[in-house]
């Protein structure tokens, strides 16, 4: 008789078929932490907007963009959307807050999943923040078209848009479109003003945008 496995490792072993790619979670183990710290010195307020996902999340200085209001940011680089779900236990569930924004999907791409194993991911993600937080708004920011990663823009369109028809058929979710004001034009690539050198992460003018897109789409 085979040796059935236990209910739960399923959940893992199907997450990692479905990626499509190797998991390495551990090596998250010292960005997780490092939240835990900073949150034991200093208590996390509530009502906050709390900001995960990968490093254009990280690098944003949040206090800059939202002076006087609790934020926190628990962005870390190169990060996926199974990332958040790994570890949501420890980056999102300890928090009270009045909304979640999300930039993650960036690198889910990169690594080689489709549009629709991307829309799975956030589905799952959101589902649980809902889940836990039935009163809290989920912000999803689009993938943004960027100079580095042009090529695999196509894909990265397509699970946009996936991902804002998700958002507009539920109440709490709402798509955050940083995607179109980035291109020149239909045909174009994105200016080079939204980027740093690396034409992948955002530039001061990026951020000032990205800042104004989520201020228009948070509940008031």
């Amino acid at each position: 008789m085979k040796k059935l496995l236990a209910p739960t490792l399923l959940p893992l072993l199907l997450l990692s078929f479905h990626l499509g790619f190797s998991q390495d979670f551990s090596k998250w183990e010292k960005s997780i932490a490092a939240f835990e710290t900073r949150d034991k010195e200093i208590k996390p307020p509530k009502d906050c907007l709390l900001f995960v996902g990968s490093s254009s999340i990280r690098m944003w200085d949040l206090e800059e963009s939202w002076p006087g209001q609790p934020v926190v940011n628990n962005g870390f680089g190169g990060s996926t959307l199974a990332d958040s779900i790994h570890f949501f236990d420890r980056i999102i569930a300890p928090y009270q807050p009045k909304a979640v924004i999300i930039y993650a999907g960036d690198n889910d791409i990169k690594k080689g999943l489709s549009a629709e194993e991307t829309l799975k991911d956030f589905e799952t993600l959101s589902g649980k923040i809902r889940e836990t937080f039935p009163g809290a708004q989920v912000l999803y920011i689009a993938i943004k078209p960027s100079q580095s990663r042009w090529e695999i823009w196509p894909e990265m369109k397509k699970a946009n848009d996936l991902i804002a028809q998700e958002c507009a058929e539920e109440k709490k979710l709402t798509f955050v479109d940083i995607a179109a004001p980035m291109l020149k034009d239909a045909e174009g690539a994105p200016d080079a003003k939204w980027f740093v050198e690396d034409g992948l992460h955002l530039s001061k003018f990026g951020y000032q945008a990205w800042t104004a897109a989520v201020n228009e789409a948070l509940p008031e």
